[in-house]
């Protein structure tokens, strides 16, 4: 039986229209039908995917407007739609953002990240074509989509659920390299990056080499356990290679992705390394013979998958990762973008719908 939470009304920041700020807006509370949860939102975070989005031009823009924002998610069950099991209202739990279809091959792995019918039938994840977390209620279209916080504080856990996901899984993939006397160069330390540094340190042994424009970034990945910092310019792959003894890094995270950064990220490479570009600022890397070390792998993820998120989530139980958060209320979250456009958060801006 479906629990009901009445007609009603809450309040979301939405992009309404393009080129113009985020909007705290009035807007009409879902319900939840047949398999759907309703979650209230405890803790929503912002992240540079979304300055993407609205970066983009009208004849460019992916998405239906208005848009809910927000696909970092983290509420209280609220109410259920029919047939939904397993929760129970006010559970505390986080949402798995890059939803699938459940039914493909990569589905049936746990990897709905990669979903092969994602795009034919319009699947598309909280905040970036879905309506989003930024908001007093979110609806999930699955129970599936639902992990449990148990005791994790939802405003230290919500970025994990992307900016502790999409590194863990970037990681994952290249952990066989990370062996003693190994280094791993993080581009970018900000809200994926910072993260990034912690993971390394508590997966491997790499030394982690953080690299960023801003002192005050590198001075965060210093205290999250980064053993060197760069400052990320034109002769940074140089100095990664004078503290790598020539050899370079055996795994290089850009998490950027500008041209800039992604042309340092292939220069860093050791010979069989591997060169993951997570940032999506536009740049390519150059792959040839000659133009990358020998063997190296240039790999471009997308999120990480279910089992993934239960994993990171465990790494923060076990006091392994902890994301350093700017907290604002809803009323300020067009200031948290504005700030985060202007690359004036530290780590990563977390709203409070609820105050």
């Amino acid at each position: 039986m479906s629990t009901s939470t009445g007609s009603a009304e809450m309040r979301a920041v939405q992009y309404r229209r393009v080129g113009a700020a985020p909007e705290v807006v009035t807007v009409p509370r879902p319900e939840p039908g047949p398999g759907q949860v309703l979650l209230k939102v405890t803790a929503a975070g912002v992240c540079h995917s979304d300055i993407a989005v609205m970066s983009r031009p009208a004849d460019a823009f992916p998405y239906p407007l208005p848009l809910t924002l927000g696909h970092e998610g983290a509420g209280t069950v609220a109410a259920l739609g029919d047939g939904v099991t397993g929760l129970d209202i006010g559970d505390p739990v986080a949402v798995y953002g890059p939803w699938g279809c459940g039914q493909c091959l990569m589905c049936a792995q746990g990897k709905e990240n990669y979903c092969l019918r994602a795009q034919e039938l319009g699947i598309r994840p909280p905040g970036l074509g879905a309506p989003g977390a930024i908001a007093e209620y979110l609806l999930v279209d699955d129970a599936r989509h639902l992990v449990p916080l148990g005791d994790l504080d939802p405003v230290a856990a919500v970025p994990l659920t992307d900016a502790g996901l999409t590194p863990y899984h970037a990681i994952k993939m290249s952990l066989p390299k990370l062996v003693p006397g190994s280094s791993a160069v993080v581009i970018g330390t900000g809200g994926l990056g910072h993260v990034a540094v912690q993971l390394l340190r508590a997966l491997s042994p790499a030394r982690v080499i953080a690299l960023d424009v801003s002192d005050e970034k590198l001075e965060l990945a210093r205290r999250v356990g980064a053993h060197e910092t760069v400052l990320s310019d034109a002769d940074a792959a140089d100095r990664v290679r004078a503290l790598t003894d020539g050899v370079g890094a055996q795994v290089v995270l850009d998490f950027v992705g500008a041209p800039p950064t992604v042309a340092t990220a292939t220069a860093c490479a050791a010979v069989e390394g591997d060169v993951t570009i997570v940032g999506i600022g536009g740049g390519s890397a150059a792959v040839g013979f000659g133009t990358i070390a020998f063997d190296a792998a240039v790999r471009a993820p997308y999120w990480g998958t279910r089992a993934e998120l239960i994993e990171v989530l465990d790494l923060a139980r076990a006091g392994a990762v902890d994301v350093h958060v700017e907290t604002y209320s809803l009323d300020d979250a067009p200031l948290a973008y504005e700030r985060l456009r202007a690359g004036r958060i530290t780590g990563r801006a977390v709203i409070l719908p609820g105050g």
